[in-house]
């Protein structure tokens, strides 16, 4: 008698597993609505106050997707504005070196609008005509990418900028397919400026404006 208790019981154990449960309320979807009593007596285990209501917990995990979905909107918003100010800047330095007279005075222009965002200053490297020079720097610093952020060594410095001073980071970009084009550098004073991870989006577009502007007074080799 006891053995077939067992087995009953074994039985039932095994046709209200996870699975069993679930597909039932699957294929029962007004469960609750018929049994709306029970399901407030009901209590599921929190790790905090030991057990909550099936209502409350439902209340709580809702609580928390809307939380989620706030901060992702707010971080879109962010994006967007920062996005939007990228673009303006983009804008206004495009119409500002498209104005220049002369290709020293576009550097010039550069110049002046990269301190102005509080940098050291900015370069632009034609390599073309020193490419073997720079191919151990793009290999070992920027790889199969158009775009380095970070700190260079000494002799890196010294290859890309001779004449600056005291720089802590810089952010690196190739123009062209290959940097055939050259070679954009932004410098900041501050060894923490400019890291690895960091977003590319404003040099990606500059390197893609940039040529366009040289040629003016560049010819390409």
């Amino acid at each position: 008698m006891n053995n077939l208790d067992d087995q009953l019981e074994s039985a039932v154990a095994i046709a209200l597993d996870d699975d069993s449960v679930m597909q039932y309320l699957l294929q029962n979807p007004d469960f609750f609505i018929r049994n709306a009593r029970s399901v407030e007596q009901m209590h599921v285990p929190h790790p905090v106050k030991g057990s909550t209501s099936l209502v409350e917990w439902q209340l709580g995990r809702q609580r928390h997707q809307i939380a989620q979905l706030e901060e992702e909107i707010t971080l879109l918003m962010e994006q967007a504005s920062v996005n939007e100010a990228l673009f303006g800047r983009l804008i206004e330095l495009q119409a500002t070196l498209a104005a220049a007279s002369s290709l020293q005075d576009m550097l010039n222009r550069l110049q002046r609008w990269a301190r102005g965002l509080g940098l050291a200053g900015a370069n632009v490297r034609h390599l073309a005509l020193s490419r073997s020079a720079f191919e151990s720097l793009r290999i070992q610093r920027l790889g199969d990418t158009h775009h380095f952020l970070g700190s260079l060594n000494g002799p890196e410095l010294l290859l890309v900028l001779p004449q600056a001073k005291a720089v802590g980071s810089v952010a690196l970009s190739l123009m062209g397919e290959n940097g055939e084009l050259g070679m954009l550098i932004f410098s900041s004073r501050d060894a923490q400026h400019y890291q690895p991870g960091m977003g590319t989006v404003m040099l990606n577009q500059l390197a893609k404006m940039l040529p366009g502007l040289l040629e003016r007074w560049i010819e390409r080799v």
